[in-house]
């Protein structure tokens, strides 16, 4: 199977080779694959070039290196790569909102597979979540009370990718309630006036009576100060972002006008 040099860099190449070939040889995870020479003159290339694609199927959790036994072809976690950039200290405020808005999202599209998998068991274990979650409530272990429900929801699902996404997205809820407390804490406080909000206990006693709908109205109320928050601080930003711009497009004419000014100076002296 010799690879045909074209656009892409060599190592590109050799990388998607070594996958087709895998997969015509039936190899899959915990099988072995031939070592670096063998893979080097069924391809056709220098056995740096292969080593070079080996070391990016390594970083991506395909392939483990044992040692002195060779490799073997594993499966990678498919958020993986994901873990490493959706971290809030890193990201700007503009995906920020737009990773918390697709994880409200997300949460409210499980309704009905919760309802259809749900057991007395995981009932029972909600429960204990919402008795530990009224005695920290409003203290430093808040937080994991949330944490604990909602993980709970999502590993209901039975999806791991969806309970993998919850874990990984967790961080963001947390850095927008420590970050925004401030936009929060008003908006909180308005919708508890007016009976808007919904408690973990709220959503688990629609559970309880196997009231989806009535659950589905619920979440929605639970996540609503995310929702109005998000909307009044990315109207924020864009009113930020066009007064930013403003200033530019003012300082680019007044330069360009001390310029003209300075010219026809300049002229008339000479004149």
């Amino acid at each position: 199977m010799k690879i045909e040099i074209n656009q892409t860099t060599l190592i590109d190449q050799v990388e998607d080779s070594l996958l087709t070939y895998f997969k015509k040889n039936d190899l899959g995870r915990g099988d072995s694959i031939p070592n670096e020479n063998s893979l080097a003159a069924e391809l056709g290339v220098a056995r740096s070039v292969v080593r070079e694609a080996l070391s990016r199927l390594k970083m991506m959790g395909l392939i483990h290196a044992r040692p002195r036994k060779g490799m073997v072809l594993t499966e990678p976690s498919i958020l993986g790569g994901m873990k490493r950039v959706i971290d809030p200290r890193v990201l700007s405020e503009e995906t920020i909102l737009d990773l918390l808005d697709f994880r409200i999202a997300l949460e409210i599209g499980i309704s009905t597979d919760i309802f259809r998998k749900i057991t007395p068991k995981d009932i029972e274990e909600l429960s204990e979540i919402v008795k530990m979650g009224i005695v920290f409530e409003n203290n430093e272990y808040a937080l994991i009370s949330e944490s604990a429900f909602h993980t709970k929801l999502y590993k209901i699902t039975g999806n791991k990718i969806i309970s993998e996404f919850q874990e990984i997205i967790h961080p963001i809820l947390v850095y927008v309630k420590e970050k925004f407390k401030d936009y929060l804490k008003p908006i909180n406080i308005e919708m508890s006036k007016s009976g808007r909000i919904a408690t973990h206990a709220d959503l688990l006693d629609f559970i309880k009576k196997g009231d989806e709908k009535g659950y589905r109205d619920a979440i929605e109320r639970h996540f609503e100060v995310y929702k109005i928050f998000k909307v009044n601080r990315s109207q924020e930003l864009m009113a930020e972002k066009a007064e930013s711009e403003k200033k530019v497009y003012e300082k680019a004419a007044s330069d360009n006008f001390m310029f003209i000014l300075n010219f026809i100076a300049n002229e008339y002296i000479l004149f």
